[in-house]
């Protein structure tokens, strides 16, 4: 998330949080494993100063990553990736070079390529950079240029963001399509970006008005399992009625080219939807960043199954950490791993929580060709 006030959340979120979460009428895919139950929550690991942990990506390898996200108080820290075992110890870190200390800065590790260098998506330069882990050297992959705002449907060769703000790019999360080609979504400027194999100048690829989430954008985006669509969320909107609730999208891809936006979900006020997981039975695993503070698990089509916790707010989730702006919903076995960002500022809650689910994600697609 940017760095926003806490009014608005608050006063969206007045009305949910005196609703009863729902419970699921569905089964989990194998309801117990080593003696864990359904949503059972443990602490990974805690996530080192300077915190605020967005994302966790599941490398193909079995480590995980995370980088360190912005700190809304500000601060002049450098972000860093970090590195851990499966079971949570930590191993490595990496220090962010070339970041604009003295602006809104962080990274999140979005995916990796065909040889396994890792893909970071820096805020305050909006670059697309790959991180080889065996040297240590850091790579400028692409950059997001920030683009003038113009009128929904007066842009005549996508060169505008349908914006009503002027934000700058935004890199937010990314996923590879099926010939190399990497999406990226912005989470300042109503667009997705694509970044042609092998790297290069970026250019908005998918552009629209409901992608204006005004301070609250796009966010997470998986390729679907037919590698035909995107899922996209989306966290609030600019558009009246729903302003502070947020979407769940499927944008089709035929010839290579984005078609009609599909809504498959609408959140609830102030739940911020953000990062998520595909299992491998099509239901989605959604991290709500919002005040709400909970997970949400959709059919494959869309239909809202389940919350955990079942009360909104709170985050009690059973573990020594509550869930705290919950940011990803990344599958690591039967697990999701769930990076708690605190945007709020208790960085005693920066933490990997592991979330027991019951069945295993559908492989991220990452193909041959990838960087």
């Amino acid at each position: 998330m940017t760095t926003v006030t806490r009014a608005r959340l608050v006063a969206a979120a007045a009305a949910v949080l005196a609703v009863v979460g729902l419970t699921s009428a569905v089964p989990a895919a194998d309801a117990r494993d080593g003696g864990r139950q359904m949503w059972d929550t443990k602490v990974l690991s805690k996530v080192p100063s300077p915190g605020f942990p967005a994302f966790v990506y599941a490398h193909p390898d079995g480590l995980l990553y995370t980088g360190t996200y912005t700190n809304p108080q500000g601060d002049s820290q450098p972000s860093k990736v970090f590195e851990w075992t499966r079971r949570g110890a930590l191993t490595r870190s990496w220090t962010v070079p070339g970041q604009h200390l003295d602006q809104d800065h962080g990274v999140q590790v979005a995916t990796s390529d065909a040889k396994g260098r890792l893909v970071l998506l820096e805020k305050s330069t909006s670059r697309v950079m790959r991180l080889n882990t065996r040297t240590g050297r850091f790579t400028t992959y692409s950059r997001l240029r920030d683009l003038p705002t113009c009128p929904p449907g007066t842009d005549p060769d996508g060169s505008c963001s349908p914006n009503v703000t002027d934000y700058p790019a935004i890199p937010n999360y990314a996923a590879w399509g099926r010939h190399g080609e990497l999406y990226v979504t912005d989470y300042g400027q109503a667009v997705i970006w694509r970044i042609p194999p092998g790297g290069g100048k970026a250019q908005p690829w998918y552009e629209d008005a409901r992608l204006d989430g005004s301070e609250f954008g796009t966010a997470g985006l998986l390729l679907a399992r037919n590698h035909r669509s995107l899922l996209i969320t989306q966290q609030s909107s600019a558009q009246e009625p729903d302003v502070t609730q947020g979407k769940l999208y499927r944008l089709p891809i035929r010839h290579g080219k984005p078609t009609d936006l599909k809504l498959m979900w609408t959140s609830e006020p102030s739940d911020l939807p953000d990062g998520f997981g595909i299992g491998k039975s099509g239901r989605i695993y959604i991290a709500n960043a919002g005040l709400t503070n909970q997970l949400v698990m959709l059919s494959p089509k869309g239909k809202e199954l389940e919350r955990f916790p079942q009360t909104p707010g709170t985050g009690e989730n059973g573990s020594p950490i509550p869930f705290d702006t919950p940011s990803s919903a990344t599958f690591s076995g039967k697990r999701v791993m769930v990076a708690n960002q605190a945007f709020f500022g208790d960085t005693t809650h920066h933490a990997i929580l592991d979330v027991y689910v019951g069945e295993r994600g559908a492989p991220v697609f990452i193909p041959k060709s990838a960087g």
